[in-house]
């Protein structure tokens, strides 16, 4: 049982609490709206939370407080999945789900090991997933190491979960801005000598270029 099947059994229940309700005549909306589940802010208020009672407190004309209260009246599986469920003005639900189900992910994830979580969603379909791709016209920096962390996770992700995954670094070391960023090197190497060369209109002044050509006249000589 992953963290994700947990949360599709506490999506289920309170559809499930839904139907409930409205076989009683307790509620009246034709259609549900989205059930979604998010994280609350601190521990102390859940495992997880929903907001569907307020999203029904419009088509109910009912206050989201009396909603919720019908929802928990009808989780059928309220002593199976949860250990907590409490209702925090105006209309949340929060949730605790019982530790002995988080407990059974966590046996899941200890016997699968590094398998844990894999699936075929992709079925094998190809993706490309480009990242970093650094400019060569200018020096690395911290971003270009986040770039080359998240691609990679990203492309770690769609591989296990079955797609099959092309990682592509773009280097894009022709053209014309490597013949600007060329000329501007040579230009300040140049400058390093007192012999005068027109810098590049559209060149590239950063202090970079002027080290690069310190350390050409270091080791080509003037």
């Amino acid at each position: 049982m992953s963290s994700g099947v947990v949360q599709e059994k506490v999506t289920s229940a309170l559809i499930g609490a839904l139907n409930g309700a409205k076989k009683k005549g307790q509620l009246k909306t034709e259609a549900w709206p989205q059930v979604s589940l998010d994280t609350p802010k601190r521990p102390e208020w859940g495992d997880l939370a929903s907001t569907v009672a307020m999203s029904l407190a419009a088509s109910e004309q009912r206050a989201p407080h009396d909603i919720a209260q019908i929802i928990i009246d009808n989780l059928s599986q309220r002593d199976q999945l949860f250990d907590r469920v409490e209702i925090v003005r105006p209309g949340f639900l929060n949730l605790t789900v019982k530790p002995a189900i988080w407990q059974e992910v966590l046996r899941e994830i200890e016997r699968e090991g590094s398998a844990y979580g894999q699936a075929e969603i992709g079925q094998r379909r190809r993706v490309l997933v480009e990242y970093v791709s650094a400019n060569p016209t200018g020096p690395l920096h911290v971003g270009h190491g986040r770039g080359a962390a998240v691609g990679e996770a990203v492309a770690n992700m769609l591989k296990a979960v079955g797609y099959d995954v092309v990682r592509e670094y773009y280097i894009n070391d022709a053209g014309r801005q490597m013949k600007l960023l060329g000329a501007s090197v040579y230009a300040r190497y140049e400058a390093l000598s007192n012999r005068s060369v027109e810098f590049p209109a559209e060149g590239y002044h950063g202090a970079y270029i002027s080290a690069v050509a310190e350390r050409m006249q270091q080791q080509l000589g003037p």
